[in-house]
């Protein structure tokens, strides 16, 4: 039996020869390995979580798929649970008090609204990676993207395109979460790199994180009379409403104003015209996430590691290169 377990569990040191033996007999009885069995055996469960806002959300979605793919390529065995906290502050504690349970090995998690005293209090000794640019225990590893860094090269590449009114589209209008802000940082600091001054005017919040909330948002703006050449956008939810908005009043995209969105999510490479977008790189992001992830699993009790994964500006027709 213990050859059997070494077999399904892919133990280095089998031969050749007796794992195909094995294998042959667990294909032929249809063998499953008992999971409480291997919780006992193992003190592990198999299971991961990857804790974010709103699966709905088509970044939360990709990167739902990128880390489940992820997990099954390079750790065979593990399953991903999905937890939502909505975005909010009783969300996110909620999802940290239920760590204790011990239904997971690890967890993933994104936070937006909680501190980083409260998550060093809450998530006792589960192995945990935090994902994003938000607060951080010292302790505990996180792999971010540069949402400053970002926002800034979007708002300079529209600047570059001869636009001086530039507007940035699709931030909660309450609880401002850590990646809008982070982004609303970076988008100011590329209108100061550029010689342009930060307008307050120029700050169109939104109701909800939806294209309609943001086409509502920068239609009331636009309709009380606001100028703008150029829109940086949240993400790209806030940039579709962005179009739709500005499609409804005559306004011709690029040729009146350029727009630029983030996540660089399916749907951007086939809008008319088609979005210019920030596009993080989510596959490496899963990758080392993980990778950090299982050290934790394993027993490393080092302190907390940082890892920053790229990004990249892909311009299409609604904010296309300078050159173009």
């Amino acid at each position: 039996m213990k050859t059997v377990s070494n077999v399904v569990h892919k133990h280095p040191h089998v031969s050749h020869a007796m794992r195909e033996r094995v294998q042959r007999a667990i294909d032929e009885l249809g063998y499953r390995p008992n999971a409480l069995g291997r919780q006992l055996a193992t003190g592990r469960t198999g299971l991961l979580a990857l804790a974010f806002a709103d699966v709905r959300l088509p970044y939360f979605s990709e990167l739902a798929n990128l880390v489940s793919r992820a997990a099954a390529e390079t750790r065979p065995g593990y399953r991903l649970l999905l937890e939502e906290t909505e975005g909010t502050l009783d969300g996110e504690r909620a999802v940290l008090s239920a760590t204790e349970a011990g239904l997971v090995d690890g967890m993933l998690f994104q936070p937006s609204q909680i501190s980083s005293r409260e998550i060093a209090e809450r998530h006792g000794d589960l192995p945990m990676v935090l994902l994003g640019e938000g607060p951080a225990p010292l302790s505990m590893d996180r792999v971010m993207i540069d949402n400053v860094s970002a926002a800034a090269a979007a708002t300079r590449h529209i600047v570059a395109l001869g636009r001086r009114r530039i507007a940035f589209l699709g931030h909660e209008a309450q609880s401002l979460s850590s990646t809008s802000r982070l982004r609303i940082v970076g988008y100011q600091e590329g209108l100061e790199q550029s010689g342009l001054a930060a307008d307050p005017e120029l700050l169109i919040s939104s109701s909800e994180i939806t294209p309609a909330a943001s086409a509502a948002s920068l239609g009331e703006a636009l309709d009380r009379g606001l100028e703008i050449d150029g829109v940086v956008c949240r993400d790209d939810l806030a940039a579709m409403g962005a179009l739709r908005a500005l499609h409804e009043r005559g306004i011709r995209v690029p040729d009146d104003v350029a727009i630029i969105g983030w996540d660089n999510i399916s749907f951007t490479a086939t809008s008319f015209p088609s979005l210019s977008s920030i596009a993080p790189d989510l596959d490496e992001l899963a990758r080392v996430a993980l990778e950090m992830l299982e050290e934790r699993i394993a027993g490393f009790d080092g302190l907390g590691r940082h890892r920053v994964v790229d990004f990249r500006l892909v311009a299409r027709e609604s904010a296309p290169h300078p050159s173009n």
